[in-house]
């Protein structure tokens, strides 16, 4: 008798699941959908990142940072973005000259891209896809994707 009301149960909450307010970008209009669109988009600003960071970012002890991924929330009725953040992750190492053994300090971050919320997905990708993406002013924003990263990195 367990076994049936569980069932059931599953599948009164599986429409609540299935209609969440907000997907990833990579999966709107449907999943996977938009896939190629945010990849581009995704591309273009790692080109921009990988461009500067030599002379920015990279200086220092996290001499290898790398982009991970970009994730963007976006609201399924009106296809408008609620926010975007971009991992990274680096680290330093080095050997121990007394212990003769290798250290090594990893770090990550989660940088927060200041897109305003209710930015049609549209914009967002249309504006960061483009070859200077990286240091275009966000939507609705006077800041770039670029200056984000400096105050998060």
């Amino acid at each position: 008798m367990i076994r049936p009301c569980g069932v059931l149960l599953a599948l009164l909450l599986l429409p609540a699941v299935a209609a969440a307010e907000h997907v990833d970008a990579r999966d709107y209009p449907a999943p996977g959908a938009g896939g190629e669109a945010f990849a581009r988009m995704e591309r273009a600003l790692e080109r921009g990142f990988d461009y500067i960071c030599g002379d920015t970012f990279c200086e220092g002890d996290y001499g290898n940072l790398r982009a991970l991924q970009l994730r963007c929330a976006v609201r399924r009725r009106d296809a408008t973005v609620s926010g975007c953040t971009w991992s990274f992750a680096g680290s330093y190492a080095y050997v121990d000259g007394d212990t003769a053994v290798p250290q090594v300090d990893a770090r990550r971050w989660a940088c927060a891209l200041p897109v305003p919320a209710g930015t049609p997905l549209k914009t967002l990708l249309a504006r960061l896809s483009a070859p200077e993406g990286f240091e275009t002013p966000l939507p609705g924003s006077e800041l770039s994707t670029y200056d984000a990263l400096t105050q998060c990195l």
